[in-house]
Formats: structure tokens, C-alpha cells, sequence
């Protein structure tokens, strides 16, 4: 006699395969957690993909900050409506991201990408042909529309197809190509620029990879069920206000955003700013400073970027992987204590720009290095402390708020308070009406910028003071996320056999 019982579909062989896992809040294991796997193919491919689109998303986002000054001669405009620029761009960016938020959670995540890319491509080729700078700042917007669904959407995709120590290590893959994808376009951008003898040309380089980067989308990632590895899959999506209320009353969500906030405040601050600033620096240095070009800059600035994040994402991921091991609530601390180290780093490279070049790029480097640890880990935090539903809206509310606050409004700010400063440091009395605003001398110029990035010094003091305190809350977080995924496998599983029992087929 032979009885044949059917395994429920929502009990992977993952989950059969897998370790009992001990409820971290107390009593007995609730549920069985899936085990790392080999990478498939697919999968590798996937990622690889999702990586090269992120890049060249952030290529386009600074290939401006690579020539801007030559779009400030260009349109004769000032530091104000230089990080204007900057600011509109994210202004667009984060309104739409709890859109595709939205419909990243509940539709195809692939044409919603490849929508996006698209986008960003057309509005970036046509905008480097305005005439006016009005119409080159409403391009820039549509910009910020079009990378709004990818970087939305994209790290959802990895979180549905890996778990655990692999699903770090793609993160950090992913977000290495931040800091990589900002170095390469300051150096594109300039050096297209020079090579062609018009700043426009600067910005016609990303489009044609984007293009390349839509077919790839759309014939090459998975888009995954979500939830799946997680066993997660038989969660049901829940309406936009219940997601938002759900974050809101996540204290690890919205204090590491907090911290992340302000990560993107110095970033973006840095990355508008930083090449103008150590070009004005140069030129106030003797034995032929004035003959270096802002493309030289831009390229040695780009370089380190790069380096920085070559180095810095990954580490970060590194540590947080060996050391939540012994301390669960590791990840926040290290993002604390990065920012907490960059501080200094940053502080004394502003300081030292006009005075030795050498020493400023080197402080600037292991301050880039220290902020860059955070990236990963941010992004890993909010996958295990959401559910896997609401991942998509998470990161569109974490994107909105992020910019909203951070480098939404650093490049203006500080185009404001170096354009303020400029009048009271300046040695002669100069009325600024229709007059071209580049009159000042070298000397106002370079102080004012100065004066004006010292901000972003603070706001890493104030942002690893918001990672300490999520490091309180990120082990009941995470542990109140595994255990709803399991209440549902159990009660799911546990009716399915109430059903399907009684009808087995006995032979």
C-alpha cells in the first residue's frame, strides 16, 4: 500500500533543504529559512545587466559636474543656477520614484525600466541642444523622470533572487557602480568635451549606451516572482496607504533613511561641487596653477571617485557580512562609524585645497572611501526590514525623501550660501543685476565655495548620530519581518494539508 501526498507549491525545495531558524524574539524556531545556492547563469547575467544600466545612469547624472563651468560661461549664470541644476534634476526625480514605486510592487518591472532608460536617454541627446538655459533646465527634469523608475525598481530585482550573504555581495556589486558610474562621468564628460570642442558633446555619450542598455533589459533580466527565495511569494500586495503607514511605523526604515539622507547631502554636494572647488584652488597657487584646465580637474576627480568606490562599497559590504556574525545590529554601526571617519578627511581636504594639491586629493579620497562604505548596507537594510511588497515602494519612499532633503537641495544650497558669501568677502562693492556674476575675483570665489562646503561636515556629524540610533532598533526590525513571512508560510501550508489530505490517492 502506497500513499502519495503532493508538497503544497508554496514549500520550496529551498525551504524543505533549509536550516530551522530560532525566533530571534523568543520561544520556539517559527519557521525554515532557504539556503544560499549556486548563481545561475541567468541570474549572473541579470545582475551584470542591472549593474552596467546603473552605471551608465549615474555616468549621465555627472558628465554636467565634469563641464560645469563651461555651461556656467555658456548660459552666463551664476553658483545659484549652476546647483540649480542639480537640484531640478533630483526635484523630478524623487517626486515620480513613489510612482514607479507603485508599479514596481504590482507590474512588470522590466518595462517599467526599459521605459525609463528610454527616457532619460531621448530627454539627455535633446536637451544637449537647448539654446537657453530654461529649456536646458526642463530637459534636466525629464532626466530625473527616466532614472526614477530604474534606481527604484532595480534593487527589488536582487533582493528577489538572492538571500542572505549572496543577496550582500550582489548589493554591493550593484551599488559599486555608483561611485564608479559618478567617476566616469566626470571624465567623460570632460574629456568629450575637450576632445570636441563643445561642452554639448559631453552629454551625447550615455545616450547611445542607454540604448544598448534598453535590449539588454528587456531580452536579458529576470524579473523574478517576489518574495520567492524568501518564501515570501504567497504574500499579497496591500494598498499604497497601508504600505506608507507600515514604513512610517518601521523606526530602522526611518531612521537609517534618516542617515542616508544625509549621506546624499555630502555626496551630492561633493560630486556638484568638488571639481569647481579644487580647479578655483589651483588657479590660487603658485608655479603655473592658473594654466591647469577644470577637464584636468574633473578627470583626476573622477579617478578618485572611482578608486573610492572601487574600494569603499565593497568594504563596506565585507565588514558587515563578517561582523553581523557577532553583532547583529552591525550594519548601522558601520555606517555610523564611516561617516563619523570621513568627517575629518573631508574637513582638512577643503581646508588644504589651496595650499597643497596632493594632500588635498589624498584627504578627499579616504573621505570618499569612509561615505562610500554606507551604500550597500543601506540598501540591504531596507530589503530585511521590509516585507517583500512593499520593497519597491520602500525604496521610492527612501529615494524621496533621501533627495528631497539630501542632494536635492545640497547643490542649490550650497550655490547659495557661496553665492551670498561672495558679496560679503568680496574687497569692492559690486552690484550683481544683468551683469555677467563671474566678476568677482579668484580669491572671493574660492573662499566663498570654501566656506559654503563646510556644511557637508556637519551633516555627517548629524547622520552618524541617525545610524547609531538605528543600530537600537534593527534586530527587532528584521526579526518582526522574518516572522511575518513564516506566520504565512505556516498558516498557508498548514491549510493546504487540511485540504488536500483527505483526497490523497491511496494505491
Amino acid at each position: 500500500m502506497e500513499t502519495t501526498t503532493r508538497i503544497p507549491p508554496n514549500l520550496s525545495h529551498q525551504h524543505l533543504m533549509g536550516e530551522e531558524h530560532q525566533n530571534p524574539l523568543g520561544g520556539q524556531p517559527k519557521r525554515i529559512t532557504p539556503v544560499e545556492r549556486v548563481v545561475t547563469l541567468r541570474e549572473w547575467l541579470t545582475v551584470l545587466v542591472l549593474c552596467f544600466v546603473n552605471l551608465i545612469n549615474y555616468m549621465d547624472r555627472f558628465t554636467i559636474a565634469g563641464i560645469l563651468t563651461d555651461i556656467q560661461k555658456n548660459y552666463n549664470i551664476g553658483d545659484d543656477l549652476g546647483g540649480l541644476l542639480q537640484t531640478a534634476f533630483i526635484v523630478s526625480y524623487m517626486i515620480f520614484a513613489p510612482l514607479f514605486g507603485y508599479l514596481g510592487d504590482r507590474y512588470n518591472r522590466k518595462f517599467i525600466m526599459s521605459f525609463g532608460v528610454f527616457l532619460w536617454c531621448l530627454t539627455t541627446f535633446i536637451g544637449s541642444y537647448m539654446q537657453s538655459f530654461e529649456w536646458f533646465l526642463v530637459f534636466r527634469m525629464f532626466v530625473g523622470i527616466g532614472e526614477a523608475s530604474y534606481s527604484t525598481i532595480a534593487p527589488t530585482i536582487i533582493s528577489d533572487l538572492f538571500v542572505k550573504d549572496v543577496r550582500s555581495k550582489m548589493l554591493a556589486l550593484f551599488y559599486f557602480a555608483i561611485p564608479v558610474g559618478s567617476g566616469l562621468g566626470y571624465i567623460t564628460g570632460s574629456k568629450t568635451a575637450e576632445f570636441a570642442g563643445s561642452w554639448h558633446w559631453g552629454l551625447r555619450v550615455t545616450p547611445v549606451l542607454g540604448i544598448l542598455a534598453v535590449f539588454l533589459i528587456l531580452l536579458v533580466v529576470q524579473d523574478p516572482v517576489r518574495g520567492e527565495r524568501e518564501g515570501g511569494s504567497h504574500i499579497h500586495s496591500t494598498s499604497w496607504t497601508d504600505d506608507i503607514k507600515s514604513l512610517c511605523r518601521n523606526p530602522s526604515f526611518m531612521l537609517s533613511t534618516a542617515g542616508f539622507t544625509c549621506v546624499s547631502f555630502v555626496a551630492g554636494a561633493l560630486a556638484w561641487w568638488g571639481p569647481s572647488f579644487i580647479h578655483l584652488a589651483l588657479t590660487l597657487q603658485p608655479n603655473g596653477g592658473k594654466e591647469i584646465t577644470l577637464s584636468d580637474v574633473s578627470y583626476k576627480f573622477g579617478i578618485i571617485a572611482m578608486i573610492a568606490g572601487i574600494i569603499g562599497v565593497p568594504l563596506g559590504s565585507i565588514m558587515a557580512q563578517r561582523l553581523r556574525v557577532k553583532w547583529r545590529n552591525a550594519d548601522p554601526l558601520i555606517c555610523a562609524v564611516g561617516l563619523l571617519i570621513s568627517t575629518p578627511f573631508l574637513f582638512f581636504g577643503i581646508i588644504t585645497a589651496s595650499t597643497n594639491s596632493i594632500l588635498c586629493y589624498t584627504l578627499i579620497f579616504f573621505g570618499q572611501l569612509a561615505l562610500n562604505l554606507n551604500w550597500s548596507i543601506v540598501a540591504d537594510m531596507l530589503l530585511y526590514v521590509v516585507l517583500p511588497t512593499r520593497r519597491s515602494t520602500a525604496e521610492a519612499f527612501q529615494i524621496l525623501i533621501a533627495h528631497m532633503l539630501g542632494d536635492a537641495g545640497s547643490p542649490y544650497i550650497i550655490g547659495l550660501v557661496s553665492q551670498a558669501l561672495k558679496k560679503a568677502l568680496s574687497p569692492t562693492t559690486l552690484v550683481i543685476g544683468d551683469e555677467d556674476k563671474n566678476e568677482y575675483d579668484a580669491v572671493t570665489k574660492f573662499r566663498s565655495l570654501q566656506y559654503a562646503l563646510f556644511i557637508t561636515t556637519f551633516i555627517e556629524i548629524i547622520g552618524g548620530l541617525f545610524f547609531f540610533f538605528t543600530a537600537l532598533y534593527i534586530q527587532k526590525d528584521k526579526a518582526v519581518v522574518d516572522l511575518s513571512i513564516a506566520d504565512e508560510t505556516v498558516s498557508e501550508t498548514l491549510q493546504y494539508y487540511d485540504d488536500e489530505l483527505p483526497n490523497s490517492t491511496t494505491n
